[in-house]
C-alpha cells in the first residue's frame, strides 16, 4: 500500500494549535502532512504574531481562508483566500494582520 492520502482543511487544522513550544509561546500554529527529501508541506494558521523567520528552502503558500498581510523583505503585500505567494529561499517573510480564520497551506521546495 503506498503513502498515498487525501486530508480534509477540517481535518488538517483540527489540532491547531499544537503545544506551545519556546518560538510559539501560543502554541505551534502548524502541522506537516508530507515530509520527503525535497519536499514538506505543511498547514499553516497563526493567530497573532507570526514568530517564522526566513527559511534555507522556497516555498510557496495557498491561502485556502482568510486573509492577512504577508510581509516579503519589509514590504506588505495583501494576501487572501485564493492567493498564491513565492518565497525565495533565504529571504525574510512573515504574516500580520491576520484574520481569525486565516489559513494556508505551505510547500517547501529544496
Amino acid at each position: 500500500m503506498s503513502d498515498a492520502f487525501i486530508r480534509t482543511m477540517a481535518e488538517a487544522i483540527a489540532p491547531l494549535p499544537r503545544p506551545a513550544s519556546a518560538k510559539w509561546p501560543e502554541g505551534e500554529p502548524y502541522d506537516c502532512f508530507v515530509n520527503q527529501p525535497g519536499a514538506q508541506v505543511l498547514i499553516f494558521a497563526p493567530r497573532g504574531t507570526d514568530h517564522q523567520t526566513e527559511h534555507n528552502r522556497d516555498e510557496a503558500y495557498i491561502c485556502v481562508a482568510g486573509k492577512a498581510t504577508l510581509e516579503i523583505e519589509g514590504e506588505p503585500r495583501a494576501f487572501a483566500a485564493g492567493d498564491l505567494a513565492w518565497v525565495p529561499k533565504n529571504v525574510p517573510h512573515r504574516f500580520i494582520d491576520v484574520s481569525d480564520d486565516f489559513t494556508t497551506w505551505v510547500a517547501f521546495f529544496g
